[in-house]
């Protein structure tokens, strides 16, 4: 693509997401109240069934699940920073090689290459918003970045606002390339909050 779409408004873009994020978050909460509220509300019309009762444990689950994404979900937060101090820069082509499902959100293994660009690092993508999908609309045109490709950074896809946060899929790899970057660099990624591997899975023991 020889002309790239306009660059796209950060706030707006910053917007949309965080208003993802509150419907999401508002929507759980919801489904807490209901399920809490299920075994009195049964209770109160004469239904004494066991059923309504799996309501109290299935509203705990929701919110431990909402809190281990929300603690383990910072992503949004850095992505501001990292729109703050990075340029956009337009891949040409968004390549997603696979998802994988995850606690913290679906995770995306992406390449964002130029054209005639061959050696892009595999990158590691998480919606900043916490919603699951992958955006369709990224493959069929290309994306935004900004950042450093070996510490981290944003991919923002034009046509939909989505916005990813994104670090190497194989972190190792450019752990020398990150300790030998300049102070300039490494001060940059420090002040973005991309110096260190951010999203983590939780370690979560089901059933002992």
């Amino acid at each position: 693509m020889n002309n790239p779409p306009a660059p796209p408004d950060v706030a707006q873009v910053l917007k949309h997401n965080r208003a993802l994020l509150y419907q999401h978050v508002a929507t759980r909460l919801a489904l807490t109240v209901v399920l809490f509220t299920l075994p009195f509300a049964a209770h109160l019309v004469g239904y004494d069934a066991a059923l309504p009762a799996f309501g109290i444990p299935a509203a705990m689950f929701v919110l431990i699940f909402l809190a281990l994404r929300l603690r383990h979900g910072s992503r949004l937060k850095v992505c501001g920073k990292v729109l703050h101090m990075y340029p956009l820069e337009y891949r040409t082509r968004v390549l997603k090689k696979a998802s994988e499902w995850k606690y913290l959100g679906n995770v995306h293994t992406v390449r964002l290459t130029v054209r005639g660009q061959h050696d892009a690092p595999s990158l590691r993508a998480l919606n900043a918003s916490t919603v699951r999908r992958w955006p369709k609309e990224a493959e069929e045109g290309g994306a935004w970045f900004a950042g450093d490709p070996a510490f981290g950074g944003v991919m923002i896809v034009p046509a939909s606002n989505d916005m990813l946060f994104v670090q190497p899929a194989d972190w190792k790899k450019y752990q020398q390339e990150r300790a030998q970057a300049d102070l300039e660099r490494r001060a940059f990624a420090e002040q973005a909050g991309i110096s260190r591997l951010l999203e983590k899975e939780p370690n979560i023991l089901v059933g002992g």
